[in-house]
Order: structure tokens, then sequence, then C-alpha cells
């Protein structure tokens, strides 16, 4: 069966090769010290190139939600590095390294976290607006084009609690997409979702990354969701255990 999946940029045959949009080395973390210490990441290391589209899959415990803290920017290693485009997130400052998360990484969780005393475009634009954008008609604009790109023409004026549960996760990646960052981390993102709406989120994944060159890195327990991917890395007990390069027959 040929692989009739358009190729990502990075795939390309007239593409130049992928610089590293991410290089983990060593990395760990420990929680407590001494007897009661807990080793959650024990030394991982990888390279992650610009417009990969990838999975790291563990059971509960493993590590891979430490370690997809410790990508976003949202904790600290004890020990290892993480570099994005060549920078070390761990010589930053606490505003730097926010504004460094802000610029280059969005985040799609399990739970949508929408705020539902507020309009989907409300919802959508926060990220912008945290970034200092003004709250303008480009800002708008912005925002029905992202809305669009996930098949949500006309709802930005709702009220995001009006909306079914697929609709609010697709709100929730269009807040991801917002300020355009290069990597997309997306933590157990189908979880509450039924069969249909989670085949919906992966197509448009697989959409967002072919068109727009964005990386996608989805946290996982199910390799059945795993094996949609073109890497899999696998976590456990807090080591990188596995990393396949998986060829995806959409």
């Amino acid at each position: 069966m040929a692989d009739e999946r358009t190729p990502t940029p990075a795939e390309r045959p007239d593409a130049s090769p992928p610089e590293h949009l991410l290089i983990v080395d060593a990395l760990e973390k420990v929680y407590g010290s001494g007897e009661a210490a807990t080793h959650a990441l024990k030394g991982v290391s990888f390279e992650f190139a610009e417009a990969e589209f990838a999975s790291i899959i563990g059971q509960s415990g493993s590590g891979k939600s430490t370690l997809l803290n410790l990508l976003g920017l949202l904790d600290t290693p004890s020990g290892g590095t993480v570099r994005y485009r060549g920078e070390d997130a761990g010589s930053l400052g606490k505003p730097q390294r926010a504004g460094l998360r802000n610029s280059l990484i969005g985040f799609v969780f399990q739970f949508h976290h929408l705020l539902p005393e507020f309009s989907v475009y409300e919802n959508v634009a926060m990220p912008s607006l945290i970034a200092g954008m003004a709250d303008d008609a480009s800002l708008r604009e912005r925002a029905q084009e992202t809305l669009g790109l996930l098949g949500l023409d006309g709802v930005a004026d709702k009220s995001a609690n009006a909306l079914s549960g697929g609709q609010k996760q697709r709100v929730a990646i269009a807040r991801a997409l917002m300020n355009r960052p290069a990597l997309v981390l997306a933590d157990e993102p189908t979880g509450n979702l039924d069969t249909s709406n989670t085949d919906l989120v992966y197509d448009l994944f697989r959409s967002i990354n072919e068109q727009t060159g964005t990386a996608f890195l989805i946290v996982t327990h199910d390799r059945g969701v795993a094996q949609r991917t073109d890497r899999i890395l696998e976590v456990r007990d807090g080591e990188l255990v596995a990393d396949e390069r998986n060829r995806y027959l959409g």
C-alpha cells in the first residue's frame, strides 16, 4: 500500500536538511532528596527537527508528563539541558524563559481549559494578548483565520460554554496556534473525546503540520494513537527506551 500522506516540509525531496528545533541532552529530574528521592527522569537525550510529527508514549508514572513539563519550560531540570534553536533554556531567567515559551511553544491538554465566561474569540486571543499584541482588527483577523483552519468559522462571538466537547477542544487547539508556535506539545489531547472527534483532532494536527510546518510532539499512553505519528519515543521508568521512525499510512 502506498503512503498517500502529503510529505511534511522536512520530508520533501527538494527540502534542505531539517535543522534542530530542540536538543535534549542528559535530562534529569529528581524530586526530594536522600533515600526519599524519586528519579522521575534519568539521562534522557534526543534531538527534534523543525516540522517533525512525533509522539511520546509511556504508561502512567513512566515520566512522560514530567518530560513534557520540562520541554514546555513549565519546570526546570535537576540536570541536563533543553535547547531551543541553540539557546539553552536553563541559562535564562524566569521572564526570558516565559518569553521563549510564549513565542515558540503552543500547548494542548486533555482538558480544554477554556474560560466559560469569555467568548471563543477572547479565549483564542488570550496568548497573543499576554504576549503584548493589541486587541485590534489584525488580532481578530488572525483569530478568525486560525478558527477557520480548524473548521470553526462563525463561532468567534459565541460563548465558549455553548460549544460541544469536540468544538471546545478545537478552540483549545486554535488558542495554541495563535502565536504561530514552532512546536505544539499535546498532552493526551483526545483523552476525553469519542472516536469520531479523536480522528478529527488528529487529522487536524496532521493537516496543520503539513500546511504550516508546525512541529507536533504528542504525549499519549495509547500506542494506537502513537502509530499515527512519524516517530515514536517511548519512556519507561524515567528512561528513553526506544526512539523509532514510523511509516504512518494514513
